[in-house]
C-alpha cells in the first residue's frame, strides 16, 4: 500500500512539473501571434533596397519600422492577431499606398508586396 500512495505521489509530482514546465516562458494574456511580410518594389518592379517599411498598430497608435534588405524584403513578427496594421513604405521621393492587415484575417503568416510609386507634390 505504501508502495502504491508513492508511486501516485511521483506521478503527480511529474504532472506538476511539467504543467509548470509548459507555462515557463508565458505572460499571463499572451497567447497566439502572428506575423506580416513582403517585398517592397520600385515603380519600375525592382527591389527597393534601404527603404523604410512602417507598421502601424491602430489600437495603440505605434509605429514601429523596418529598413528593407537588399531583395527588398522586410519583416514583423510577434503581431497580435486581435489588432489591425497599417504597412506603407516611404523613401524620400517614392512611398507605397497603406496596406492594412485586419484583425479579421486569420493567417498567422501573412503576406503584403507594397508598390512604391513618386511622391505627388503640392497642388498648385
Amino acid at each position: 500500500m505504501g508502495r502504491k500512495i508513492a508511486f501516485l505521489l511521483v506521478v503527480l509530482l511529474i504532472g506538476c512539473v511539467a504543467s509548470v514546465a509548459q507555462g515557463q516562458g508565458r505572460k499571463k494574456g499572451e497567447g497566439p501571434t502572428r506575423s506580416v511580410q513582403g517585398v517592397v518594389t520600385s515603380a519600375d518592379d525592382t527591389p527597393a533596397v534601404g527603404v523604410v517599411v512602417y507598421l502601424k498598430n491602430l489600437k495603440t497608435l505605434l509605429i514601429i519600422s523596418f529598413i528593407t534588405k537588399e531583395n527588398g524584403s522586410y519583416y514583423f513578427h510577434g503581431l497580435s492577431p486581435d489588432i489591425d496594421y497599417e504597412l506603407r513604405a516611404a523613401a524620400k521621393d517614392e512611398a507605397s499606398p497603406t496596406k492594412t492587415l485586419s484583425s479579421f484575417d486569420s493567417r498567422t503568416e501573412a503576406t503584403l508586396n507594397l508598390k512604391m510609386s513618386k511622391k505627388q507634390g503640392p497642388v498648385k
